[in-house]
């Protein structure tokens, strides 16, 4: 067990050019949370801090894209991170922003002791810049090809397909998503973070402080990290949107972002601090504080090697106890990607189930990619929902209360003698708090609630074995040891699920009448509820979901998907470059060919090869056989019957060892696609064009 005096605990500022996804819920904020309210419960001291991360230049293509200032991109998505946090119970002590005039303050002060101390490296490098628009481009103005996986869309700071950290000239192919053009090198000046410098201390710190604490995916990718060698990073970047460079001759350039943004947390603390009359440094500069930060598995790097780095050379603060990276939520057999829509946002969430915020935290909880990437799909939320908490937790809880209230008017009845089965039962309750205790100090949240679980599938075979329902007639004063048994496993689960489930928890502890005690150390006891303590009225705590409400949820994602296909055609079109006109014929060249509509009547793959098709045309004269390179477009048997224009006066040429006779002639998209010219209406083979 952890014996830390007070825990900063802090989840990953989320970026406010949209809302908060599924994705961003289970891979640090639900784990925060539950670890937050734990370490409360345990009367320990917390300081709990996020806010939006609202500086980088993906913020202002965003603005571009809409045609609104970025201050008015990040008031949109400030705002509405916040709300749904605060209205899905995440417990934040304090949700700040980056924006503040308390952060840009607190990371230029930062900036300046780090520039004092002498630790940035200040150089002139080439970096690249846009031509048309006459500015640098930030690295996630730029796209290109990624080196490691061969992704075509990755950004000049990270690929998000391999998730790769990278710089902008490591990219294949670089182009500008102002311009569209290549950009060029031009020189410029930044201030570099000589990180190479601190790799043999961060090799031991990692090595020796924190190999036994770190999750094996966090260490081996700070492992791979350290094997490659650490290299300069630019900590300031050419852009007009940020925290300025607080020095002299250091116009139009800004903190790079993740310089400023764990910073945030930092001007969060100070921001809380100011309100409460409590000292800042307290939660960031004394020894006997955990700091723990809760991130997904792409910010890792920033958390294990930069961040610490940037904390160790200021000096006076502590370094991270922890960093639970988890890696990536799925969705539906896909990745969610934001830009494409493909995500279920938690401000929809709340509205189409609205009452049923704990419903999504059991299912993210128990699917939590905590050591490989997982997948959420609404047919398996569906299923945990009606077959867990329905079936398992909601059924426990009810029986057990419909029961109280029908056979002793609500009253506790008071236990008799316990049997072997009672005492295996009721001593079941301690070692589920024990092993639940042990899983969260070790941020194995998904197996803490499978053990908190495990206590409602007991209290459920307990009431299936003895069956009380049956009972009551013939032996009362056992159906009263069997409800006092099942009364104390239902307060157990009000207490012990508080981390986990919090809005379920009030829930139950107002039905069963102890609000007033849901302390931790309760929780384990044999003898909470105690004759003649009388509970409330039953209630469900779930509710079954309707095939319906999925199916709509479905449709929805596969409506989200066409529109995005559909859009995607449009972008490559326009980003597609046309072929130049050919060279001018005469008229009398023209005319000299014969171009005529024919009717496929057969259509089949030529074998050992890919792209060619023999096709069979009717062209009302006679049969002719054509064939055509356009078998990675067309399936053969959906070409039958439809009409073409073919040019029928073009010589034969033997292709494949097959006589070709004439011409299919076919319309090729920007992109390269290939489709069929054809007449509007049904016209008579052999009908000509001209």
């Amino acid at each position: 067990m952890s014996q830390a005096k007070r825990y900063t605990i802090t989840a990953a500022l989320p970026y406010a050019n949209g809302p908060v996804h599924i994705g961003h819920l289970a891979g640090a904020y639900i784990p925060a949370d539950v670890f937050a309210r734990y370490q409360r419960l345990r009367k320990r001291e917390v300081l709990f801090v996020c806010g939006s991360d609202e500086h980088g230049a993906a913020i202002t293509i965003r603005a571009k894209k809409e045609g609104i200032s970025p201050q008015q991109i990040i008031d949109k998505y400030h705002s509405l991170i916040e709300n749904s946090f605060s209205q899905f119970g995440i417990s934040f002590d304090i949700y700040h922003r980056t924006s503040a005039e308390l952060h840009h303050q607190t990371s230029q002060e930062f900036f300046k002791t780090l520039h004092e101390k002498g630790v940035f490296v200040e150089r002139e490098s080439e970096q690249f810049f846009d031509e048309p628009h006459q500015q640098f481009l930030a690295d996630r103005y730029i796209t290109g090809t990624c080196p490691k996986c061969g992704h075509d869309a990755a950004y000049g700071d990270q690929c998000e397909k391999c998730g790769t950290s990278l710089s902008p000239t490591e990219l294949i192919n670089p182009k500008s998503t102002l311009s569209g053009e290549v950009p060029v090198l031009k020189k410029t000046k930044h201030w570099y973070l000589p990180m190479d410098q601190y790799q043999e201390w961060l090799k031991w710190w990692i090595v020796n402080e924190q190999r036994d604490s770190l999750k094996a995916n966090v260490y081996g990718q700070c492992r791979s990290w350290l094997e490659q060698g650490l290299q300069e990073r630019a900590m300031t970047r050419d852009l007009d949107w940020g925290v300025k460079v607080p020095l002299p001759n250091a116009e139009g350039k800004v903190l790079y972002v993740w310089l400023d943004a764990p910073i945030g947390y930092i001007s969060a603390t100070k921001a809380w601090a100011l309100k409460h009359d409590k000292r800042w440094e307290d939660y960031w500069q004394k020894p006997d504080t955990e700091l723990v930060h809760f991130i997904g598995k792409d910010n890792i790097v920033f958390h294990c090697i930069i961040f610490p780095i940037i904390l160790k050379a200021h000096g006076k603060y502590i370094l991270p106890k922890n960093v639970p990276a988890n890696e990536f939520l799925n969705l539906e057999g896909n990745k969610i990607s934001t830009s494409r829509n493909w995500a279920v946002w938690l401000h929809e969430y709340m509205q189409d189930f609205a009452g049923k915020n704990d419903v999504l935290r059991y299912v993210l909880l128990s699917i939590a990619p905590e050591t490989k990437d997982s997948e959420f799909t609404w047919k398996d939320f569906q299923t945990r929902n009606n077959s867990e908490l329905v079936a398992t937790l909601g059924n426990f809880v009810n029986r057990t209360v419909v029961l109280t209230n029908k056979y002793f008017e609500g009253f506790v009845p008071p236990a008799g003698e316990f049997t072997n089965l009672e005492n295996q039962v009721l001593s079941a309750l301690s070692l589920q708090k024990q092993k639940i205790e042990q899983l969260i100090e070790h941020y194995k949240f998904r197996d803490a609630l499978y053990e908190l679980m495990e206590i409602a599938r007991i209290g459920n075979k307990y009431l299936a074995d003895t069956e009380p329902w049956k009972l009551f007639k013939q032996d009362p004063e056992l159906v009263k040891t069997i409800l006092n048994v099942a009364l104390q496993i239902s307060a157990n689960l009000a207490i012990l699920m508080q981390p986990f489930l919090p809005e379920t928890a009030q829930k139950l502890a107002k039905m069963l009448n102890i609000t007033g005690l849901l302390e931790w150390e309760n929780a384990g006891k044999t003898a909470l509820l105690k004759n003649p303590h009388q509970i409330g009225k039953e209630e469900l705590l779930f509710s079954k979901i309707e095939d319906t409400e999925i199916e709509a949820q479905i449709a929805k994602l596969n409506a989200s998907k066409k529109t995005n296909e559909a859009a995607h055609l449009v972008e490559t079109a326009q980003n597609a470059t046309l072929k130049p006109a050919k060279n001018t014929v005469t008229f009398d060249q023209f005319a000299g060919m014969d171009i005529r509509i024919a009717t496929i009547k057969a259509a089949q793959k030529v074998p050992k090869t890919q792209k060619l098709l023999q096709i069979t045309l009717d062209t009302g004269l006679d049969e002719r056989t054509v064939v055509s390179g356009i078998a990675e477009f067309f399936e053969p048997e959906s070409l039958v019957g439809k009409q073409v224009c073919f040019l029928a006066n073009l010589a034969p040429r033997a292709i494949k060892g097959i006589n070709s006779q004439g011409m299919i002639l076919m319309a090729e998209s920007p992109s390269g696609e290939l489709h069929l010219l054809a007449p509007q209406t049904i016209l008579p083979s052999g009908s000509v064009v001209g």
